[in-house]
């Protein structure tokens, strides 16, 4: 019997030709040309305030619109913070945003670590609920945050009552929402390094605190400038309980350059942007922990 010997295939050595790249030619993601003139035109709102701000009252009346002043009159920016007292409208700005953002972070931090942690009965039925919070619009609860507000201002402290800046951190001292983002994110840390601390004899605050939140900077950032960004802004709440000048915040002093029959746009805008300067600073500096957190947030439910 005669066996027939085929030869085998020349084997060849060489590279598989590449598949051509798409995007030859062009030195970014063809989103990019999508993306930056949405981006500009999400700009335009800020570059028209801006340059408003730097005209004349004649020019910012002026019709069809000017879209450079003849002379930018930077003494729009003297003139509205002088115009009403601006600076103590920034004094309560500030002291109302730092004692609920420091609120937030601790309490936010201890409830979202025992929701996420910590086995206790009921814990899924109060998740849940808090949770449901979340979809019921501020116009539904604020008349009975305000009858809160108000009873605890006749009864226990008249410092956080109606037409006082008490009644502005009151009832943001905690969110649902921080509660809820701080428990997404302590999810993902490693259990094995808590159990590792508590073997050690480390407390279970101590945990929190050592391991848990240096691990968790970059989701204490991102609820820090949310935090900062509703509070500085807030105009619904404070417009509520608030009537005395020396208890307004920036959003409401804006309203002293507004007439019945008449608003003085540049000095308006003159004093958008001097509010907008801080949290435009604040979105700055924490917008590179956003990304980074939200990505984490949601790992694990």
């Amino acid at each position: 019997m005669t066996t027939t010997h085929v030869p085998a295939p020349p084997r060849t050595d060489a590279p598989e030709t590449p598949t051509p790249d798409r995007r030859r030619g062009l030195p970014f993601s063809p989103w990019h040309l999508v993306l930056i003139p949405v981006t500009f035109i999400l700009l335009v709102p800020l570059l028209w305030m801006l340059v408003t701000s730097l005209e004349t009252e004649a020019e910012a009346n002026h019709f069809p619109p000017k879209l450079l002043p003849a002379s930018p009159r930077f003494a729009n920016y003297a003139d509205a913070w002088a115009a009403a007292p601006f600076g103590h409208f920034f004094v309560n700005s500030v002291v109302v945003t730092l004692v609920v953002l420091v609120s937030n972070l601790v309490v936010c931090s201890l409830a979202g670590y025992a929701f996420a942690r910590i086995r206790f009965l009921g814990r899924g039925a109060l998740f849940v609920t808090l949770m449901a919070t979340l979809m019921v619009p501020f116009q539904v609860t604020m008349i009975p945050v305000f009858l809160i507000v108000k009873w605890f201002g006749d009864n226990v402290w008249e410092g956080l009552g109606i037409d006082h800046i008490g009644a502005l951190m009151l009832p943001n001292l905690a969110t649902a929402f921080g509660i809820f983002f701080l428990r997404q994110f302590f999810s993902t840390v490693p259990v094995e390094l808590e159990e590792a601390a508590r073997v050690d004899g480390t407390s279970r605050i101590g945990v929190l605190f050592k391991i848990v939140l240096p691990l968790s900077l970059p989701a204490l950032s991102t609820l820090a400038a949310l935090t900062v960004l509703t509070s500085w802004n807030d105009f619904l709440w404070p417009l509520i309980v608030i009537t005395s000048q020396d208890q307004m915040t920036i959003p409401l002093g804006l309203s002293y350059f507004q007439g019945a029959h008449h608003v003085q746009w540049p000095m308006l805008m003159a004093a958008n942007v001097m509010s907008l300067l801080p949290m435009l600073l604040v979105f700055i500096g924490a917008q590179k922990f956003f990304v980074q957190s939200v990505a984490s947030t949601g790992l694990k439910g």
